[in-house]
């Protein structure tokens, strides 16, 4: 026997949207499954187009849900219908998300700028560097021209005492008693504290 086809004809309709929510406050389970799957794709489409990012859609339609699941007591019929409520729900929740982020980049761009800034004004201490690279050339020019040799032998291109002896061809004991002497009025003229 062949089986009757009924064109036009819809299957028998389930309850609407404003049953399931009605059922969903009173905790029925199955209500909110059938709720879920009516809802999820659009949730999930208004997520999409405000973050534009599948991962934080999918966390931000599972959130919206699971709000909906909660909070469906809230739902008012005289201000729109389930569906708007819902949506109007992921939306906002979407761009709370995208505020999140801009706020949370805003903070770490600024405290990656705070870990750059010195915790000194730098110019200020460049100026003092040079200050004192210039007294300290000014008490070089004092010292003899013995003293002045030996002390930048030692002290600018690091060589030992014996080394100094070596390179000017002068006894040790006379390399340390021109280093002492040098270093003596270079103390003095710098107003250095023995």
């Amino acid at each position: 026997m062949r089986e009757a086809v009924h064109i036009g004809r819809k299957p028998a309709p389930g309850p609407d949207l404003e049953e399931l929510i009605g059922l969903v406050v009173r905790g029925d389970q199955e209500a909110f499954a059938r709720l879920y799957d009516i809802t999820a794709g659009p949730v999930l489409g208004v997520a999409r187009a405000v973050l534009r990012d599948p991962a934080q859609s999918e966390e931000v339609a599972q959130e919206v849900l699971t709000e909906v699941w909660r909070t469906a007591a809230r739902y008012r019929r005289d201000r729109g219908q389930v569906m708007n409520w819902v949506l109007t729900l992921a939306h906002r929740r979407a761009v709370d998300r995208v505020r999140s982020v801009e706020a949370s980049a805003a903070r770490d761009d600024k405290a990656a700028r705070l870990d750059h800034t010195p915790e000194y004004d730098q110019v200020e201490e460049e100026v003092q560097t040079r200050l004192e690279r210039e007294q300290v050339r000014r008490c070089l020019r004092t010292l003899t021209e013995v003293q002045r040799e030996s002390v930048t032998l030692a002290y600018y291109r690091g060589l030992t005492h014996r080394e100094i002896s070596d390179v000017l061809t002068t006894p040790l004991g006379t390399v340390k008693t021109r280093l002492r002497d040098g270093l003596i009025r270079l103390r003095d003229c710098l107003g250095v504290s023995a």
